[in-house]
């Protein structure tokens, strides 16, 4: 049986929660974001934009979209 092909692409951006390398904290960034993502604790960069996908400079603790 051949798998039809989706009609409606998914998204390839998602919310990811991480974890500051320096002071532990936990907060919700966007895999896509246009500007520089900063921890709300310690003011370490945790995410910098690249022209689409960001790079992330922390641990990913999860990814809290998923596209059924």
């Amino acid at each position: 049986m051949k798998k039809e092909r989706e009609l409606i692409p998914k998204p390839r951006s998602r919310f990811l929660r991480v974890k500051c390398p320096d002071c532990s904290n936990e907060q919700v960034i966007f895999s896509h974001a246009k500007t520089v993502v900063n921890c709300l604790v310690c003011s370490r960069v945790l995410l910098k934009p690249g022209g689409g996908k960001g790079k992330v400079e922390a641990e990913i603790v999860r990814q809290l979209n998923s596209w059924g």
